[in-house]
């Protein structure tokens, strides 16, 4: 069971992100939409940034690794091959007798943990949402959302491999929607129906994938400690091999101690050949690797990064958000106020500047504080504050993780400087005007 305090820590980042413009309920104005989250102005930065550190790791890091954005709407064969019409793409599903609540069966005992009823048997239930194409809805014209942003990378592996003249080992990514039907969405965005993967799957010799799965487990998990979650709340559990899905030789989980528990956030599977060989026998396409030196034909063998950008902006937010009591004020008189401190890593902070004028109501404050975020703002993601107090806009600017305030004040008109505030020291420093563009690109890109 949930602690009180888990349960409240959960509470407060979902308050704050729909107070402050990160995520909102979707359909809000009429009563909402089971599991669908739309996402704000700054939502949609930190998701956008989220996706730019993963692509700059995996593509930009890499020579031998290739970007993609495949289709969400493909032939059904594809899910026909891939296995997920069959059985095995399921959940089992149980109903409450008495107040008709629908539940995973692997996640409840015998009875209703809402109300206490008896719950059916278990029934298997496919998470391919349907969809049709075409003026008439008939058999023929039915077509699925993609469960999944792979098969999109592996229909089009002959296609990448001749045009951009690559050798094995090499690897292929992509970002975008993927859809399942969950029985029982839960714990905000954690687990939707809607959701964002970033996947790369690593086209390599059978011999090597061991070693490569190794060795993308280790990078993975640094790619979150880099960006700013600690070490002690990430871990990587091995999947039994009785446990693992039919299509893997080998699989780990990175997980995450979210505010609800530990949590997935990005699986690794050796895959084995299991995704060309069946492709290529439904399709009857020859998706086999001739080796240009050795002469040798095979299958690579695939393994898969799969990490949720939804579950990561969570890990993200919860590992970031913080508390302070009296902590951020220079007053010597103790405070019992508290203040809430988005403590995001500096290449995910939604807004990196705030320029502030100290009043609103002098308007040579006013016009020079716009004149400077006229000029930062064609290099960096910046916000113009001028409503409240100058320390309640400080707050303000903490609470959406904005690394530093610009403070045009009085002082600014005589000596061209202003104040900037780092949000994590809360040092002050004088910069002269004409030295920030420089000031900023040094503190950022370092």
């Amino acid at each position: 069971m949930r602690s009180p305090q888990k349960i409240e820590l959960m509470e407060k980042i979902i308050s704050l992100c729909k107070r402050r413009g990160f995520i909102f309920p979707s359909s809000e104005i009429y009563g909402g939409f089971g599991s669908g989250y739309d996402y704000g102005p700054l939502g949609v930065e930190l998701k956008q940034n989220i996706k730019k550190a993963w692509w700059k790791e995996m593509i930009y890091k890499h020579e031998n690794i290739v970007g993609l954005d495949s289709s969400i709407l493909m032939n059904p064969q594809v899910w026909r091959a891939s296995g997920h019409l069959k059985a095995g793409f399921s959940d089992l599903l149980v109903e409450c007798k008495k107040c008709h609540k629908r539940f995973k069966g692997d996640e409840v005992k015998n009875v209703c943990p809402e109300c206490g009823g008896k719950l059916t048997q278990p029934r298997k239930f496919n998470l391919m949402m349907k969809t049709f194409v075409g003026p008439v809805e008939k058999e023929s014209s039915l077509i699925y959302l993609r469960a999944e942003t792979a098969q999109g990378i592996y229909v089009n592996f002959k296609n990448v491999l001749n045009s951009m003249r690559l050798k094995v080992p090499f690897g292929i990514a992509q970002i975008g929607k993927a859809f399942r039907n969950e029985i029982n969405p839960k714990n905000f965005i954690y687990r939707t129906r809607e959701f964002e993967q970033m996947e790369m799957e690593w086209f390599c010799h059978p011999k090597d994938a061991s070693k490569f799965f190794d060795y993308w487990k280790k990078e993975r998990i640094k790619w979150y400690q880099k960006l700013g979650i600690k070490k002690e709340h990430l871990r990587i559990k091995e999947i039994p091999k009785d446990d693992l899905p039919h299509y893997a030789k080998e699989g780990a989980d990175i997980e995450y101690k979210f505010p609800f528990g530990w949590g997935e956030l990005e699986a690794i599977h050796n895959r084995g050949d299991w995704d060309l060989s069946n492709h290529s026998r439904f399709s009857g396409q020859d998706l086999s690797y001739l080796d240009p030196e050795t002469k040798e034909r095979y299958f690579p063998y695939i393994v898969e990064t799969s990490a949720g950008v939804d579950r990561s902006l969570l890990a993200f937010l919860s590992e970031a958000y913080q508390e302070i009591k009296g902590a951020r004020t220079k007053t010597t008189k103790p405070t019992k106020e508290v203040e809430i401190v988005l403590s995001l890593n500096k290449d995910l902070a939604p807004i990196k500047i705030a320029v502030l004028p100290l009043v609103r109501n002098k308007k040579e404050l006013v016009k020079k504080a716009k004149e400077i975020y006229q000029t930062l703002k064609i290099f960096f993601r910046c916000q113009y504050d001028e409503v409240g107090s100058i320390g309640r806009r400080y707050r303000r600017q903490d609470e959406i993780g904005t690394l530093f305030a610009v403070t045009v004040d009085f002082e600014t008109l005589q000596k061209e400087d202003v104040t900037v505030r780092d949000r994590d020291t809360m040092e002050q420093e004088r910069v002269k005007i004409k030295d920030l563009v420089e000031f900023f690109k040094k503190k950022l890109e370092d």
